[in-house]
């Protein structure tokens, strides 16, 4: 089953809780979606950080998103792992997402992730999206929530590296966590490859609650 979701997208949201994560759940697709659609403009949303982390997501955004026609990110300071009981807050600004733009495609969280932060930003999308094509990335972790991904997006061997590397270059606060490693990134990108029989061997998995093919 095929088909050509990436081509003719003119505008992206991308949602992440936490610095690091559209670039691990969802870079290698943000890569093709901007090398396939000449005049894409991308929104990049994070909701945690620090200035520490916060300097580290807005130079990885920038290289992931120097290929674009138009961006705009935004680096929230809400603190890592309280979303959840600041949910007013963070609905509130999500509110006000819904009024901004009109996307033709949404990277978020997967809404079965054991992370708060992570299923809360999940639900909010829905909530303030409600009739968009939205498709849900996943976040490898201690916790072993990876499922089974419904859409797959089959990435050029060359763009894998060039997100792994990125990510290691940019966030070196994150060096020291045990699974912040290449062989990780690139494990998830082979498994996905293998699941959907990609001719590079790699592609990112995604979940997609509703599609409708008009």
């Amino acid at each position: 089953m095929r088909a050509a979701l990436l081509d003719g997208v003119r505008s992206l949201l991308c949602i992440g809780a936490h610095c690091d994560d559209i670039e691990i759940g969802c870079g290698g697709a943000v890569l093709s979606l901007i090398a396939r659609n000449p005049g894409l403009s991308v929104t990049w949303l994070v909701f945690t950080s620090d200035d520490v982390r916060a300097a580290e997501a807005r130079a990885s955004a920038d290289r992931f998103l120097s290929g674009a026609d138009a961006s705009t990110v935004e680096i929230q300071e809400f603190r890592e792992r309280y979303l959840p009981h600041v949910a007013i807050d963070v609905k509130e600004r999500f509110d006000r997402l819904g009024t901004e733009i009109d996307p033709d495609l949404i990277l978020t969280h997967h809404s079965a992730d054991l992370h708060q932060d992570h299923r809360v930003l999940s639900e909010l999308t829905y909530n303030t999206f409600r009739d968009h094509l939205i498709l849900e990335y996943e976040i490898p972790k201690y916790d072993g929530d990876l499922g089974r991904p419904n859409v797959f997006v089959h990435l050029d061997a060359g763009v894998c590296e060039q997100k792994i590397e990125m990510l290691l270059e940019e966030f070196p606060s994150q060096r020291e966590k045990h699974w912040f490693t290449a062989e990780t990134f690139r494990a998830i990108l082979t498994i996905r490859g293998l699941e959907s029989r990609a001719p590079s061997g790699f592609a990112e998995g995604f979940h997609c609650r509703k599609l409708v093919f008009a």
